[in-house]
């Protein structure tokens, strides 16, 4: 009888998870010889150590919440359970698929054809990757989870010739093309799941898109305005919708040949190379640019003014935001920050003497100044542009 059969043990199954992971050349030999079933191996193994990592990032999300550099997000729960089921579904079956390809491509490598034996190696080279999911309980160590699930290749390279009895001399060969062929599965997984992910919260958040927000936050130690980023959410909402069925407004952008005549002939010894403009979209999000470029001796650099168009909700959304973060290089620095009420940008390399500085201006214009020149003749630059001008076109084309 084999170790997991139809009528599992969790001895059974902790002394076969254990040998696969620490002495898996040992245990691919009983594997092999062993009696099983399809039926078995799924209800005593896959269905039970697959869901370890579903269930640890489900409890994990919920009370430690997901995210990265000080932000972070607590998924409601409809939509975290939801996403759950269906990882874990999309797991089963990618054991049976994975399997599949591993009967398939056998003769190809002068193997012997064996759907059971093929569904042993799936079913037992996930073995890492789930019992590492565990520590999906703490998301800041989900990464750990992930470089352990490639552990499960090495197993793969030690089980997969000896259970299809293909050559020595071909096994290389037969495990790289089977290791390309799980590696393209995990990926269309990972993209169905992420795809059920923004569909589940589009779905959840419709249940609640007649409420407000209002008040602040704090986010890493930047000040989040709700309001504003419900409003530039809501902005971008009416903007895709009206770009979908031609419904609401369509925010039309500013022409480039308009935003051209903004660019001076002239800054701070710089005078004016060429000039160029822009414009276009896509599913109805208009938007358009004009630049110049500026020389003085060597020292070059572009000033250019974009008009985000239809896409203005995400600069609104940088203006709720409101971060402000600074970092110091052997060379040079870079930092973000609110200056005169406008997001502002600014980073410079000594060494190299090359910078770049910008500011949102009306909550829609970037103007950026950016190449071979002291940040202070960048920031002249962007200054020389005329902000009022800018903030009445907004206002004007909204």
């Amino acid at each position: 009888m084999s170790v997991i059969d139809q009528q599992p043990s969790p001895a059974g199954l902790v002394a076969r998870a254990k040998g696969i992971l620490l002495s898996p050349a040992a245990e691919w030999d009983k594997i092999d010889g062993e009696p099983a079933t399809i039926k078995g191996l799924y209800v005593g193994y896959v269905c039970i150590l697959a869901a370890v990592p579903v269930l640890a990032a489900l409890i994990g999300q919920q009370i430690f919440g997901v995210g990265m550099f000080g932000v972070s997000i607590h998924p409601p729960l409809i939509q975290g359970i939801v996403l759950a089921i269906v990882t874990y579904a999309l797991s089963l079956v990618s054991v049976f698929i994975l399997a599949l390809v591993i009967d398939a491509l056998a003769s190809s490598f002068d193997g012997q054809k064996n759907r059971l034996q093929a569904f042993k190696v799936a079913a037992y080279t996930g073995t890492a990757g789930w019992v590492a999911g565990v520590l999906n309980l703490f998301p800041p160590l989900a990464i750990i989870a992930a470089l352990g699930g490639l552990y499960g290749l090495y197993l793969l390279y030690l089980g997969l010739p000896k259970l299809m009895k293909v050559p020595q001399e071909k096994a290389v060969g037969y495990t790289v093309v089977t290791i390309i062929v799980a590696v393209v599965l995990f990926l269309v997984v990972g993209a169905i799941g992420g795809a059920v992910a923004g569909m589940t919260a589009m779905a959840t958040g419709g249940l609640a898109q007649n409420s407000r927000l209002s008040g602040s936050v704090n986010v890493g130690g930047a000040k989040v305005d709700l309001g504003k980023l419900q409003a530039a959410s809501e902005q971008m909402q009416a903007a895709a919708q009206a770009a979908q069925d031609g419904s609401g407004k369509t925010v039309q952008a500013v022409p480039g040949e308009t935003l051209k005549v903004l660019l001076p002939e002239g800054v701070a010894g710089y005078a004016r190379d060429s000039v160029e403009t822009a414009a276009g979209g896509v599913a109805g999000l208009q938007g358009s640019s004009a630049k110049a470029v500026y020389a003085k001796g060597d020292d070059r650099f572009t000033l250019d003014i974009t008009d985000l168009g239809g896409a203005a909700g995400l600069a609104g959304m940088a203006s709720a935001l409101s971060v402000q973060s600074s970092k110091e290089t052997a060379t040079g620095y870079e930092k973000v920050g609110q200056v005169n009420g406008r997001m502002t940008t600014e980073e410079y390399d000594r060494a190299a003497k090359t910078g770049k500085y910008g500011v949102l201006v009306g909550g829609r214009f970037m103007v950026q100044a950016d190449g071979s020149a002291s940040i202070d003749d960048l920031r002249n630059a962007v200054n020389a542009v005329d902000a009022g001008r800018l903030e009445a076109l907004a206002k004007s084309s909204s």
